[in-house]
């Protein structure tokens, strides 16, 4: 069968959670407003209506979910971020307790392989393998003369995991103790808490091609080894140490599970409700503008939509410029752009031969040299390479959409690559960009045909997304898809909390703790703690107390539609 491309006038998602917004279907007074519909955003809402408040959720998009939405088109279904979470496979894991709680139990989880990431090196494949010991014999078999540094490697991810509580407690402390807060955390994390990844592991190890196969999952978070925080590395590695899982339904259905429970306290989950302005009076955030002008007022206002979003368009300048902002700025970065291949083909799974176990593709297990080289050359290989198998995840597949399969590929890339159709239209950037999404296309495409040699010539439906379309959907300006860069300077970052400067003003998602749909969902709870102050303790206690341990997880999240 011959690939098949989409015409140039794509038909819009048959996939739409939420209600629509019109301003006479708003049902005000309400206890918050929360700018986008992310995970963060989302458990803010349902952890602030659990505890009665009134809340409604307004999102810029057709859909509810942020990256955890999914769309369908010409027969086929795609997630555009949820490409597997961990920690999943017990009910009193840390995230799957929270994810029963603000979905009433809704959500129910299918595993993944035993071999959940498989890493391709070069020429070295090494499967990763569900469960410590399954980690541990995953490495073992590819560097049999490593025991000791990769026993000392796991025993290190467990010391980090107790440090980031003490490190997500901090963000809940008053501001005015930020200073003393983090000379306390010196004495109470581990000393490798936030040096790169590849300065705490050249000190276990000097062996490369061991660092490149431990860092394999970089891409969970955007940021490779010389540039990420070990911080981040280990809480990815520690989240995924017993598999990965997938939503049964597809990744929509968090949204549809997490919306009734907002819904129970008269709260609702606009679309098509995109918000202009937060609006500040006397130092205070008041509530927020939508484009239609209608001006919805609440006594707070948690914002969604990213730090830099949040004081560079919804704030005024001036609101911004009173809280130290413009300092505080040149200490983060926005996180790496993407491209995303979506791929629909005839036949099952089963028929095609597609796996439950996610693709890493590398050039080498040299992985910042890898991106440095593709930076300065964007024809060089990609530095990675990511290739998903939604369909064969997910069991309800195939009642959805018999007969069919999808696949996803994430890349990352240079948004200088596609500046000069920044503004333009999705859909409508003419023949020069679809022939550069074209070239970059087949260029991914055999990636995937090396791996899976019998998949070509069966495509019979491809779609491409660039970081304009990244930025198109989900307001993000560079295309950026984990928001804040994922480096110890942005790990050092106090401000960097739920409560802002600004009375009344809450920041929620990844860019509050960590990225990953647990990260940001965590971030969410934290938002409603920052809020209800002591009493949201009680709701605390019911959901994190697991053995005296309250710690974040963050999950894989590697593409935008």
């Amino acid at each position: 069968m011959s690939e098949r491309r989409p015409s140039r006038k794509l038909s819009p998602s048959t996939l739409r959670v939420g209600r629509r917004y019109r301003a006479n279907r708003l049902n005000g007074p309400y206890d918050a407003i929360v700018i986008g519909s992310g995970i963060g955003g989302l458990a803010s809402a349902a952890c602030l209506a659990k505890a009665g408040k009134k809340v409604l959720v307004l999102e810029q998009h057709y859909t509810a979910g942020g990256y955890t939405h999914s769309y369908a088109r010409n027969g086929y279904e795609w997630d555009v971020g949820v490409h597997y979470i961990g920690d999943m496979g017990s009910p009193n894991t840390l995230g799957r307790k929270l994810f029963d709680y603000i979905t009433d139990g809704r959500l129910q989880w299918a595993p993944m392989d035993e071999e959940y990431d498989r890493l391709y090196l070069g020429e070295r494949v090494v499967g990763l393998r569900a469960g410590k010991e399954g980690l541990r014999q995953s490495l073992l078999e590819a560097f049999p003369r490593e025991g000791e540094a990769i026993d000392e490697y796991l025993a290190l991810l467990s010391k980090m995991a107790d440090g980031m509580r003490w490190y997500t407690l901090s963000k809940l402390m008053p501001a005015p103790l930020a200073p003393l807060i983090g000379k306390g955390l010196q004495h109470l994390v581990p000393d490798d808490f936030n040096r790169s990844t590849h300065e705490v592991l050249r000190g276990i190890t000097d062996n490369d091609a061991l660092i490149g196969a431990i860092t394999g999952q970089w891409g969970d978070y955007g940021a490779p080894p010389r540039q990420s925080s070990f911080l981040m590395h280990a809480l990815v590695a520690k989240h995924y140490l017993y598999g990965g899982y997938y939503p049964v339904g597809g990744a929509s259905e968090i949204a549809k599970s997490i919306i009734p429970v907002i819904q129970t306290t008269g709260g609702e989950v606009f679309t098509y409700a995109d918000v202009t302005e937060i609006l500040i009076e006397k130092g205070k955030a008041v509530g927020v503008r939508v484009a239609d002008g209608e001006e919805i007022r609440a006594r707070r206002v948690i914002s969604d939509a990213g730090v830099l979003n949040t004081f560079e368009k919804l704030l005024p300048q001036e609101a911004a410029a009173r809280c130290g902002y413009p300092g505080k700025r040149e200490n983060v970065t926005p996180s790496a752009a993407h491209l995303g291949l979506y791929i629909g083909l005839k036949g099952t799974p089963e028929e095609l031969g597609l796996p439950k176990t996610n693709f890493w593709v590398y050039p080498s297990p040299n992985h910042d040299t890898n991106v440095a080289r593709f930076f300065d050359d964007p024809q060089a290989p990609f530095p990675i390479v990511y290739i998903s198998f939604p369909s064969a995840k997910d069991p309800d597949y195939q009642n959805r959409w018999p007969g069919t399969s999808t696949i996803e590929i994430v890349a990352p890339t240079r948004y200088e690559l596609f500046e000069r159709w920044q503004d333009t239209t999705w859909g409508k950037r003419g023949e020069d960009y679809e022939a550069l999404k074209e070239q970059l296309t087949e260029r991914l495409l055999e990636t995937l045909y090396d791996k899976l040699p019998q998949l070509r010539g069966k495509i019979d439906y491809i779609e491409t997304s660039t970081p304009l379309s990244t930025s198109w959907f989900c307001r993000y300006s560079r295309g950026e898809l984990y928001g804040l860069d994922h480096t110890p300077a942005r790990f050092a970052q106090t401000w960097l909390r739920p409560k802002t400067a600004i009375p009344g003003l809450y920041l929620t998602g990844q860019d509050v703790l960590t990225c990953g749909v647990v990260g940001a969902m965590i971030g969410g709870f934290m938002t409603m703690l920052a809020i209800e102050g002591w009493r949201g303790m009680p709701l605390a206690k019911r959901i994190f107390v697991d053995r005296g341990r309250v710690a974040p997880q963050p999950d894989h999240l590697a593409g935008a539609a």
